[in-house]
């Protein structure tokens, strides 16, 4: 019997998913970590030429888009090939990727180098984010999918909370240098562990016709396969070898997912353009605004801090009521505390619609990874969360120029968070229109049906590192 049905899990399913959950989480904190801690210098470096030479706001909003684009091509690689070799080998050869370019980041010593190594940074991290989220839908038992989707994912913006927190308390002692080599501490910290005990997904494997090594995996792991004899029947042979031609993004242009995979992909365009423009520019705004350094630096902890909050209560309701009710109420709010923010209001209130700006705007986007993993099956997983992290990213790319553009012309700055609130009411409008998730395709047939003896000894995740 599958105990999922019933609102339990394995217990070895559940060791397995709290090791995949802390790796998944860890190594977006550190993602998060790598592309907010830019947002903290960027102050510095428009008024100290000594750092990486003159820095206008044009320039230092272009910057930011250098590891934005390099995030988008990464997302659409792992994309291409995610579906195709395993997530495992993606989030291993990425950990020790974008920690190796962040330690070289900290060593430039002008902008063109410095923005070189944003920009391959983010080519790793953005393999990261699309990968990730395809590996936990698939250890996740179905009635906490978001939630567990929502923990990893929440993972950046708790890395934006801790690049604040050691800019705010460390950047006299360490300076913009050692806040970007401590973006390498993921290569001997994180790299070890997920060779240990991160996995591969039994479902991949099944699906593409792995057999052993996907009854291996969930033998050990506890992640049940589906019964392959009882889903194909109903599908005639035509039907099951059209549906294995179609793996990765070529799943995703088919009129099965060709309408929900636009919609879901401006769906994030929105979130990122207003999540990346937020954590870049949130400082000198607030700064230009008459507030301290370390004001400015409470704005940033307190948006990425309601964000994780809010993102994690709202996934849970999410797994109740829908991810997409969810994700349209919280543009909603976005769009709301946005328009309030030029107001003249008091420390407080300014505050808590900074928290909420954060639930509508990084927390929107964490549910959205959530939505969007759960959305497809498992042959166009990896391509659809990269397709939802590659195609964001073109909006994460344009909110920190377009924020840099008005800021450069000498615009009043309650112009930037109006054109932000146009943009979550554009969000909120486009989920209203994503199609139910379609019913699931047939997995491809094995000779006989899957059956997953029980392990007398449950097994251990570490043993996996093979697979």
């Amino acid at each position: 019997m599958n105990t999922q049905q019933h609102g339990t899990a394995d217990p070895r399913q559940r060791a397995g998913l709290r090791w995949i959950v802390v790796i998944a989480t860890a190594t977006l904190v550190f993602d998060g970590y790598d592309l907010v801690v830019y947002g903290t210098v960027v102050p510095l470096l428009l008024r100290d030429p000594s750092q990486l030479g003159p820095v206008t706001a044009g320039q230092a909003g272009a910057l930011s888009s250098y590891a934005l684009v390099g995030v988008m091509i990464g997302a659409l690689i792992a994309g291409a090939i995610g579906d195709h070799i395993g997530r495992r080998r993606v989030v291993l050869v990425n950990i020790a990727w974008f920690s190796i370019c962040m330690g070289l980041t900290s060593l430039a010593t002008d902008i063109t180098v410095f923005g070189v190594l944003r920009f391959l940074t983010g080519i790793g991290i953005g393999a990261l984010v699309a990968t990730v989220g395809a590996l936990v839908a698939e250890f996740a038992p179905p009635h906490r999918a978001n939630f567990y989707n929502a923990i990893v994912y929440s993972g950046f913006p708790a890395g934006g909370v801790l690049a604040a927190l050691l800019a705010l308390l460390t950047s006299d002692a360490v300076g913009w240098r050692g806040l970007f080599l401590f973006g390498a501490l993921p290569l001997v910290l994180l790299l070890p562990a997920a060779l240990l005990r991160l996995p591969e997904s039994p479902k991949w494997l099944l699906a593409r016709g792995h057999t052993t090594r996907a009854l291996e995996v969930s033998r050990r792991t506890g992640v049940p396969l589906p019964d392959t004899a009882s889903r194909t029947a109903s599908h005639t042979a035509s039907d099951t070898a059209r549906e294995k031609t179609k793996v990765g993004f070529a799943a995703l242009a088919t009129r099965r997912y060709a309408l929900a995979t636009l919609l879901l992909g401006l769906m994030s365009f929105s979130a990122l353009l207003l999540g990346f423009g937020l954590n870049t520019w949130l400082p000198e705004i607030m700064g230009r605004n008459g507030y301290g350094k370390s004001f400015s630096m409470v704005f940033l902890l307190t948006l990425n801090g309601g964000a994780i909050i809010g993102g994690l209560i709202a996934s849970r309701k999410a797994d109740r009521l829908g991810p997409g009710r969810l994700v349209a109420i919280t543009f909603v709010l976005a769009a709301a505390s946005l328009a309030l923010l030029p107001l003249r209001l008091p420390l407080g209130v300014l505050l808590a619609l900074v928290a909420v700006a954060g639930v509508g705007t990084i927390g929107t986007q964490v549910l959205i990874y959530g939505y969007v993993a759960n959305y497809y099956d498992t042959m166009a997983r990896a391509a659809g969360v990269a397709w939802c992290a590659g195609f964001g990213r073109l909006g994460g790319i344009g909110g920190p120029v377009i924020t840099g553009a008005i800021l450069g012309a000498g615009i009043s700055t309650r112009y930037a968070f109006y054109v932000f609130a146009a943009v979550a009411v554009l969000g909120a409008a486009v989920t209203v229109f994503v199609p139910h998730r379609p019913a699931p395709a047939p997995e491809p047939a094995t000779s006989a049906p899957v059956s997953v003896p029980e392990s007398p000894t449950g097994g251990g995740v570490g043993a996996l590192a093979r697979d």
